[in-house]
């Protein structure tokens, strides 16, 4: 059966949960989503690191997946992935990208604009090395993005790489996997209140200092 668009358009929510002004947020936009990053954990929200990421491909498009942050320090926050997807391929075309973290138990969003540069190697072989077995056989196993027969072919990969692997006490990070670091130069966080008057106070980043404002809804 089909949904009819009157039943998709009546569904609302009313944001109650918080509200947000100038002087409750913090100077460094770092330590204003560190704070709220820590109030996501404590609430229980579902996978709090969870973010969209937002690339750029060769065509002109963006292109939206979620990825798992796994490391923020006070200079950037940081993914790890196939060089050779996707989105590993717009990156290499445009180092241009936005991240998107949505709170919906806190009602609260975080939309994070930036340039994105590898990770060393040290720390890409640092994170791999801490990743299950099962992940580490799975990065080498994927040829991610790419166009493949059926399910079987990917099992049969994972199979023969486990086969190889089998003596090794640890494995090794394949070449083409690693991390990437996302360098803001602008932070927006978004806390929803009643009748859409929803609060905004936006960081942009100017001559290596964080200017704060906001915007309207």
């Amino acid at each position: 059966m089909a949904i009819e668009h009157k039943d998709i358009a009546a569904i609302r929510e009313d944001y109650s949960k918080g509200s947000l002004s100038e002087n409750d947020t913090l100077a460094n936009p770092f330590e204003q989503f560190e704070l709220w990053f820590k109030q996501a954990i404590t609430s229980q929200v579902l996978e709090p690191n969870a973010m969209v990421l937002s690339t750029i491909n060769k065509e002109g498009y963006p292109s939206s997946r979620v990825v798992l942050l796994k490391d923020l320090k006070a200079d950037g926050l940081s993914f790890f992935t196939n060089y050779t997807s996707q989105k590993g391929k717009d990156i290499a075309e445009y180092d241009k990208v936005s991240l998107l973290f949505f709170w919906g138990e806190l009602q609260r969003q975080v939309r994070i604009e930036g340039r994105v540069t590898y990770l060393s190697p040290e720390d890409s072989d640092e994170y791999f090395a801490s990743r299950p077995r099962g992940s580490q056989i799975g990065a080498w196993s994927s040829p991610q993005s790419e166009i493949i027969a059926d399910r079987s072919f990917l099992e049969k990969l994972v199979a023969e790489h486990e086969r190889e692997f089998t003596d090794l006490d640890a494995i090794p990070r394949p070449s083409f996997w690693g991390g990437y670091m996302v360098q803001p130069v602008r932070f927006e966080f978004w806390q929803g209140r009643s009748s859409r008057l929803h609060d905004r106070i936006i960081y942009t980043l100017s001559n290596s200092e964080w200017i704060k404002n906001r915007l309207a809804p």
